[in-house]
């Protein structure tokens, strides 16, 4: 093919162009912008967002290391997220979103489940380590029997939405969502608990942040109760199990139905988790044994021993063969 100097420009003016959107998306990202709000600004597609993240994540990981991951799951875990995460911007989309609901226009709610999805394909019948988040509303119960049904689904499905871009923006993935509760996950890798952990905690902080600052405020304004937040963190083995077939809609030639397996996560920790946020007092978070020994002294001196009662707490550490000790936060008052 003959040398065209004119197409040689075209295709360097488009490359550039290419470099400097993915450059903007990473400008922004790293100034403590959440995904969701990049994908809002610059009229671009989610995916697309995290894409440009995660491959800049895994090329900073190839130059500082050689150590190649055993799977495709995201690098975002591998790095300390707090640090450049603007959790008073999370708190702002939270109010905007909040309101917008409670006005009538409940935002879109578009989180990728399909990511999910395919990070536990990797791990199918088999056992995986996992930081596991359960996230619930307190005291939920006196909220259904006092507001109307639309306000109460409207006001779910909000905390749902903001709780759930945390999570992302932290490098965890929603496994699923139950009534008014989250649960998520964070992967380990490389056998090293401490990021994944740390990361998982932050979020957790996060989150309560979001609600009684984000959340609450707009609640107020419409003469609805606050809602508090209760969170259980641990971490542990689990196995990665096989529902059935997924059936999810894409254009590939002349094929538009693949289907895919649908996996869930079953375990010890899934249970430890999900029953030690019935420990935790209103915006309170509740780490277990496991978690708390992975801390830096400044984060642990943020948690205290949690006295609970063998009579309704009997899970045993395999470590130590004694009572699985919680430890919880301060309840955050504002």
């Amino acid at each position: 093919m003959p040398y065209n100097k004119k197409s040689e420009r075209y295709d360097n003016l488009k490359l550039g162009e290419h470099q400097f959107h993915q450059q903007t998306i990473l400008n922004l990202y790293n100034s403590g912008i959440l995904p969701d709000i990049i994908a809002m600004q610059l009229d671009i597609s989610k995916d697309e967002v995290y894409q440009v993240i995660k491959n800049a994540a895994s090329e900073e990981l190839r130059k500082k290391s050689s150590v190649k991951h055993v799977s495709n799951a995201s690098s975002l875990d591998m790095f300390y997220l707090d640090a450049v995460i603007n959790v008073d911007l999370a708190i702002k989309h939270a109010q905007h979103s909040m309101w917008k609901a409670l006005q009538g226009a409940v935002p879109e709610f578009n989180i990728p489940m399909e990511e999910t999805q395919n990070i536990l394909e990797g791990y199918a019948k088999s056992k995986v380590m996992l930081v596991i988040l359960h996230i619930d509303i307190a005291d939920s119960t006196r909220m259904s029997m006092t507001l109307p049904v639309d306000r109460l689904a409207t006001i779910i499905q909000t905390f749902t939405q903001e709780m759930s871009l945390i999570v992302a923006a932290y490098g965890g993935y929603v496994l699923k969502y139950v009534g008014d509760a989250i649960l998520a996950f964070f992967p380990v890798y490389i056998d090293d608990l401490h990021l994944p952990c740390v990361n998982a905690v932050n979020c957790a902080h996060s989150m309560v942040k979001v609600m009684l600052q984000g959340l609450n405020p707009i609640l107020n304004e419409y003469d609805y109760q606050e809602v508090g937040v209760r969170v259980g963190i641990d971490v542990g083995e689990n196995l990665v199990v096989q529902y059935g077939l997924s059936t999810h809609m894409y254009v590939i030639g002349d094929e538009q139905i693949i289907k895919k397996p649908h996996l869930d996560v079953l375990g010890y920790t899934i249970s430890i988790a999900s029953k030690m946020t019935g420990f935790a007092k209103p915006n309170q978070i509740v780490i277990g044994q496991l978690v708390y020994d992975v801390l830096d002294h400044t984060q642990r001196s943020t948690f205290k021993v949690l006295p609970v009662s063998s009579d309704v707490w009997s899970y045993v550490s395999n470590d130590t063969g004694d009572i699985y000790s919680l430890y919880g936060s301060s309840s955050i008052k504002e």
